[in-house]
């Protein structure tokens, strides 16, 4: 069987150098990433699963609110972003959000950011670095708890917003020791979970490889079941037109 084809989204200003290091990732859970961005063509039909990368920050105004810090933003990727996420949901295609990806995963279905989110959580470790520094705690009865385990992960973290006001069909799947989301994912099918760290960064971590295998193994369930109802309808067409 074909290796499930993976749309990965990236920063115009970034993506030249985190997206061989997902679509290493990618590879090792059996699947072949392709670039998307700003400018490139991203048709959710053409893919089997998504990755929203990380890099630049939502602007306020996707989910209402306004800029409080500094931030680097990029309108034309939330836009595009956004709509990919949408229209996942529609086309129940699985999806991953890494870091911004989290957090864009939760606005484009209807929640909120908040942009100081040290500030907000001051218990919270605050790092910089995509060495496993802070300590994050996986709650129980989630998805993400089957995939990698009810033991305290160490995760690298790059961000400075994190997820506020959960967006319809979500639930939080994960939290530092400061109380701060660190993962969030949908109730039900399709398939999505956003992690807050950077899994690309962890390959040589077996619990973070565990994360790209579900995506993975989740495209390759939805490909073989879109192939199906496929293979159906192509067989109640013929049967209508074969004479009686």
């Amino acid at each position: 069987m074909k290796r499930p084809v993976i749309g990965v989204t990236t920063s115009h200003r970034s993506g030249w150098r985190i997206f061989p290091l997902v679509a290493l990732n990618v590879w090792l859970a059996g699947g072949r990433a392709v670039r998307w961005g700003a400018g490139r063509p991203a048709d959710v039909h053409e893919v089997d699963g998504i990755i929203i990368g990380g890099g630049d920050d939502i602007s306020p105004e996707v989910y209402g609110g306004k800029l409080v810090s500094a931030a680097r933003l990029d309108p034309e990727r939330d836009a595009l972003e956004r709509r990919l996420v949408e229209e996942a949901r529609a086309t129940m295609t699985p999806v991953l959000g890494i870091c911004r990806g989290s957090q864009m995963i939760n606005v484009a279905l209807g929640g909120t950011l908040d942009q100081d989110a040290y500030g907000s959580h001051p218990d919270s470790q605050h790092y910089k670095t995509i060495l496993p520094r802070k300590d994050v705690r996986i709650e129980p009865g989630t998805r993400l708890v089957d995939l990698v385990g009810t033991e305290p992960m160490k995760v690298n973290a790059l961000h400075s917003q994190a997820v506020d006001r959960l967006g319809d069909g979500l639930r939080i799947a994960a939290r530092d020791t400061g109380g701060m989301v660190q993962a969030i994912e949908r109730v039900r099918d399709p398939f999505a979970i956003g992690v807050q760290w950077h899994p690309e960064h962890l390959f040589y971590a077996r619990r973070q490889r565990a994360i790209f295998r579900a995506l993975v193994a989740a495209a390759r369930a939805a490909r073989q079941h879109d192939n199906q109802i496929a293979a159906v309808e192509a067989e109640s067409r013929t049967s209508a037109g074969a004479p009686v």
